[in-house]
């Protein structure tokens, strides 16, 4: 069923009051085949957890809530286990499923917010992991035919928060289900972050992959609001990717700015850290801000506009170049 003029209030963890012209559910690939095939609606938005927009005016079109469910093993040996998802299934959720069943490789992006199916599209990382690192492949429906295309690790073109679906097939597919690889002999990744020391703290010498998890989502939790109390989307900006020169340049003025190798020989810089020390964190405007305990984090304490948060991000970005001659870029898709 299609309503008009309908709230996106609780489909939008910024909890913005965007009104859609027309919005439906669905729940299979034939659903949405008979909801596309009788609304030729050209301005067309998909949505999974509506954890990763932000609403700045009312949506002219049709938006489309994915919520094809589903986990099924697709293939089985001694080592690995492929499995197929449906894309509305809630990311944390399937997390836990592969904790439970003792398949390893997602452990370490616990908690993140939204749906299966947006992770391909921005490429999901976290604590030194990310979903092309375990991604075999997807099906998405083509809008304009409405044909079923499958898409290999190739064929995304994976790079750092984004893919093909970002970029050259933007708003052309509607991602069905994923299938990713996962290792039957867990190997736990502590490297990255604050992992090894949350498992001290937490007594755990031998961690395996519920205990990886669990340290994520105490670090997590610690510093990210709850969505359901504070609108937000996590991180609103990437973490910038510079040349080795501007680093150098960046540890004359500031030796403690950290520090992660990029492949490409480039350096990733922690926005974080360039928005706290330009003297963002914690600061309020009204009823929207920045988070007092993640500088990554814009937050709307209720009521407030998706411009007024887009113009606090862009204040942001100025500020950081003007004091580092850094770019920041978005990571949150603007509406």
């Amino acid at each position: 069923m299609i309503e008009k003029n309908a709230s996106l209030l609780k489909y939008n963890t910024f909890g913005i009051n965007s009104i859609a012209k027309s919005f439906a559910v669905f729940n299979s690939i034939d659903a949405l085949k008979d909801i596309l095939s009788s609304t030729p609606e050209e301005n067309l938005l998909i949505l999974g957890g509506g954890s990763n927009v932000l609403f700045t005016k009312d949506f002219d079109g049709l938006v489309l809530k994915n919520e094809i469910k589903g986990f099924k093993i697709i293939s089985n040996n001694e080592t690995e286990t492929i499995v197929e998802v449906g894309a509305g299934e809630i990311w944390h959720d399937f997390v836990l499923r592969c904790i439970e069943l003792n398949l390893s490789g997602v452990e370490n992006l616990s908690l993140i917010p939204g749906s299966v199916g947006a992770s391909p599209m921005q490429n999901i990382g976290a604590y030194g992991v990310e979903i092309k690192d375990v991604f075999v492949s997807l099906q998405a429906l083509h809008i304009p035919t409405l044909e079923v295309h499958s898409f290999s690790h190739h064929d995304c073109e994976f790079g750092y928060r984004e893919s093909v679906f970002k970029t050259k097939f933007k708003n052309q597919y509607v991602i069905l289900n994923v299938s990713f690889r996962l290792s039957k002999n867990p190997k736990t990744n502590i490297s990255y972050g604050a992992i090894e020391s949350e498992l001290k703290k937490m007594g755990i010498q031998n961690p395996g992959i519920k205990d990886v998890s669990n340290a994520v989502i105490a670090i997590r939790s610690s510093k990210l609001p709850d969505p359901k109390i504070i609108g937000n989307a996590g991180s609103f900006f990437k973490n910038p990717v510079v040349e080795q020169s501007i680093l150098k340049q960046l540890l004359n003025q500031f030796p403690d700015v950290p520090s992660y190798p990029s492949p490409d020989g480039k350096v990733k810089l922690a926005a974080g850290w360039l928005i706290e020390k330009a003297g963002w964190k914690g600061k309020k405007l009204n009823n929207y801000g920045v988070h007092d305990l993640q500088a990554l984090v814009l937050v709307n304490y209720g009521g407030a506009s998706g411009q007024e948060i887009l113009n606090l991000s862009k204040q942001i970005m100025d500020d950081v170049y003007n004091k580092f001659c850094v770019n920041l870029e978005r990571e949150v898709n603007i509406l």
